[in-house]
């Protein structure tokens, strides 16, 4: 049931809209790459014969995705990882609290968050457009007002990493607390500090929690659209907003969203591909043969 909707997918993305919307040619057509040619036309050496002008942008919004969806999974594993480390280790007033609060902010809805992050991102986390850095950005970027979050991969970086922060310090805490204190004291004694001992002693153990943590971070800020659609700007558009973007009220290319659907998938796949090597690697790194 599961294969069957991505290779419907997959068949569509080589078929004519005509094609699609008839099903005449099903299940037996002649492909044709021409859906492809559209999608990317902006990033292909050549012209496509039938366009005659690229309207979709799907190579500047495929680097906006991974450059978001790459930095966001980084900055998230980073802080939550330290975070993680410091609810285990540390006692200090509240840390039950600190640890719940994390769960319980993870079960706010995206939607909640998308008019105080739009107020925010527009309003309150800007530059003057008359001071030093304001004006010195602003003559960079182009930009003629205040230079704010809003509309920029800084902006989306940071909604998307405070949305999947909470789901990575939890997961990552019972990682945490499974690594044994002995080796941890025995590098504390010989001197190593304590960013030494995180990334010596503690970050090899919980490899597949990382990387666990790696993969729904990344899945989420790649597929998310509702809080992108709102922050982004014309130049940050991530691949899911030029899909809905793509849908019209009389006139939907089926052909073309298929194949913009089909690309989509690709990266996620292939992170997840390799993030999972991760886990088996740091699963039987511990093992003990018998």
């Amino acid at each position: 049931m599961s294969v069957g909707p991505v290779f419907l997918m997959f068949s569509d993305s080589f078929k004519t809209d005509i094609e699609i919307i008839s099903g005449a040619s099903a299940p037996f057509f002649m492909p044709s790459v021409q859906n492809d040619g559209t999608a990317i036309c902006d990033i292909l050496w050549y012209e496509p014969d039938h366009l005659d002008f690229c309207a979709i942008r799907f190579g500047g919004a495929f680097i906006n995705s991974i450059t978001i969806a790459l930095i966001s999974t980084a900055l998230t594993l980073y802080i939550g990882c330290m975070t993680a480390y410091a609810l285990v280790r540390y006692r200090f007033i509240g840390r039950d609290l600190v640890s719940l609060a994390t769960l319980a902010v993870r079960m706010v809805p995206p939607a909640v968050l998308l008019v105080p992050a739009f107020g925010l991102w527009n309003n309150v986390f800007c530059l003057d457009k008359d001071s030093f850095v304001g004006a010195w950005i602003r003559d960079v970027v182009g930009e003629r007002g205040d230079v704010c979050l809003a509309g920029t991969h800084s902006g989306i970086i940071l909604i998307h990493a405070a949305m999947n922060l909470p789901f990575v310090i939890w997961n990552l805490q019972s990682f945490v607390v499974q690594v044994p204190h002995s080796p941890r004291e025995g590098a504390r004694v010989d001197g190593a500090g304590p960013f030494h001992v995180s990334r010596r002693i503690v970050m090899p153990p919980i490899n597949p929690g990382l990387a666990a943590a790696a993969i729904f971070t990344f899945l989420i800020a790649w597929n998310e659209c509702l809080l992108a659609s709102a922050l982004a700007g014309r130049d940050t558009r991530t691949v899911p907003i030029l899909i809905v973007n793509n849908t019209r009220e009389f006139s939907i290319e089926w052909g073309i969203i298929m194949t913009t659907c089909m690309l989509l998938a690709v990266p996620p796949i292939l992170f997840t591909l390799f993030a999972s090597r991760q886990i088996i690697t740091g699963m039987t790194a511990g093992a003990v043969k018998g």
